[in-house]
């Protein structure tokens, strides 16, 4: 199945999109997709019904983020070896991964704003991984068992509070906005193999970032099974898997985004996103 949040910002519900493309409310079943509705549970009471038996949401209706109530956002870092390369890093032996803030989770066709005193923002088309069940110590050979699905996401990151005011990563990544991610969720069942994606990003029409997922060092299960050596995953938690090459901060000049920049982010399967970049306004 298509999961999709529809609704205001913050009273989002849930719903499908069914195999003629159409949106349906499925909220007189299932209120919301969150961590304790994404699982083969609650998939199977909707399609107890045919899509055509739950209502068409109305034209022009706001998309959320398709997974609500996040417990945390962990991101990878330096997951496409290109990108290492272009970063000037090595590829690291293991998965890097830092904390991002919840409250950065923006819807996929939301505005992105620019946060107070940025200067260095910067565009990462990523696969996000959405955890249907939680654990630790998960072996590799399990780590798919805990997947719910996947979906589009944009890792947008100030470099500026990244790299230059005291290597904080997670700082420069968690400003309100800063994740977009949908427009669906995608169940596994739907993608047996989330690795031989076509991943690309836009930003006002030019082509910035053009590749695989097979190109990701470190595939899907192995993510998931190495990050839960060190923390507990939580059904509902969102995984960043990492960017490929092509970002503004690799770029001979250094490109950074500006106010009405238009970010589309797309993986084959999992639809595309657009977001159109505005000034923080205090």
């Amino acid at each position: 199945m298509k999961l999709i949040r529809f609704g205001d910002k913050g009273s989002e519900r849930a719903g499908i999109v069914d195999q003629n493309g159409n949106l349906r409310d499925v909220s007189s079943v299932v209120a919301d997709w969150t961590g304790e509705t994404v699982n083969s549970e609650f998939f199977a009471k909707v399609q107890t019904r045919p899509d055509v038996d739950y209502p068409e949401i109305p034209k022009g209706a706001r998309l959320g983020a398709p997974i609500g109530n996040v417990p945390k956002i962990i991101g990878c870092a330096l997951t496409y070896g290109k990108h290492a390369q272009e970063a000037g890093l090595e590829t690291p032996p293991e998965p890097m991964f830092m904390l991002t803030a919840r409250t950065a989770i923006n819807g996929p066709y939301d505005d992105v704003i620019m946060p107070r005193g940025a200067t260095e923002l910067d565009w990462e088309a990523e696969l996000v991984v959405v955890i249907g069940k939680g654990g630790s110590y998960i072996p590799i050979e399990d780590a798919m068992d805990h997947v719910a699905g996947y979906t589009v996401g944009n890792d947008v990151s100030e470099r500026q509070f990244q790299l230059a005011r005291s290597t904080q990563w997670t700082k420069g990544k968690s400003a309100d906005t800063l994740k977009p991610i949908g427009p669906w969720l995608v169940t596994k069942d739907e993608m047996p193999n989330p690795n031989a994606r076509d991943i690309s990003m836009t930003v006002s029409g030019v082509v910035r970032q053009s590749s695989n997922t097979a190109d990701m060092v470190f595939s899907v299960a192995e993510l998931v099974s190495h990050i839960s050596e060190f923390l507990t995953w939580e059904a509902g938690d969102v995984m960043f898997t990492g960017t490929p090459p092509g970002v503004g901060y690799g770029m001979n000049p250094q490109l950074y985004l500006k106010p009405g920049d238009v970010m589309e982010s797309r993986i084959d399967g999992l639809g595309a996103q657009r977001n159109v970049v505005k000034r923080f306004h205090e």
